[in-house]
């Protein structure tokens, strides 16, 4: 069974910065699009970032400039290295893994940033 699981998440100041990790276990068949997804309270799921097996990266237009994503192929782990945070980031930022077709995700790790 496929498993993810997200670190990193914290309170933090505007202006500050996060690095959050996710690390994808249980499959040997390879990963393709990996990323990140984030909820605030009332809002729907947006997607933040997201990067192909060949490191081709796409982001939302709110955080391009201030968020890089990145991955490790040989530890099927990616990475979204938040600077520049703002309030208005404030969410649980899901990971995501697409794997044969099928995504996955993982639960959810709390982004609070205050001004």
């Amino acid at each position: 069974q496929v498993q993810l699981a997200e670190s990193g998440g914290d309170l933090v100041q505007a202006g500050g910065s996060l690095r959050l990790s996710c690390a994808v276990s249980g499959t040997t068949f390879t990963i393709n699009n990996m990323g990140w997804y984030r909820q605030a309270p009332g809002k729907q799921r947006e997607l933040v970032a997201l990067i192909s097996r060949g490191y081709s990266t796409n982001y939302a237009d709110s955080v391009k400039g201030r968020f890089t994503i990145s991955r490790d192929n040989a530890k099927n782990a990616v990475y979204l290295q938040m600077n520049s945070l703002k309030p208005e980031d404030t969410a649980v930022y899901y990971c995501f893994a697409n794997i044969l077709g099928v995504t996955s995700w993982g639960q959810g790790t709390q982004v609070t940033v205050s001004s």
